[in-house]
């Protein structure tokens, strides 16, 4: 994969283009599952440069959560970085995907997603 960077115990990835909304959740998939398979514990996903979608619905939401929790299977700490525009005030994502087991954030800046990720806020 592109835009991809593995550094000690995280994988980092900043994809660029224009994509679709399932394309954009597919790369993500894909990342997760990559992080996964390597036992590499954190991921780090910026998608602040990818164009082309708006945001997503509740359901989509909803969906998009469940899937990447299924193929984090409880072993990928992830953090992500999405335009301030599509973060929804109350993370329902965010909530979904915690109640599915999996440990993850949305983030409007990589300092916040970074400090999260290395343990340094929340839970």
């Amino acid at each position: 994969m592109e835009n991809l960077e593995i550094i000690r115990d995280c994988v980092f990835f900043r994809p660029v283009g224009k994509v679709s909304l399932s394309e954009a959740v597919g790369m993500v998939t894909k990342v997760i599952t990559f992080a996964r398979a390597r036992q590499i514990p954190k991921l780090f996903v910026n998608t602040t440069r990818l164009t082309g979608f708006p945001s997503p619905t509740l359901a989509e939401r909803y969906f998009i959560a469940r899937e990447w929790a299924a193929v984090a299977e409880r072993c990928v700490r992830v953090a992500l970085v999405i335009p301030v525009e599509m973060i929804d005030p109350e993370k329902f994502g965010v909530t979904v995907a915690q109640n599915a087991g999996m440990n993850a954030d949305v983030f409007a800046t990589e300092p916040e997603a970074l400090a999260w990720l290395a343990g340094e806020t929340g839970p």
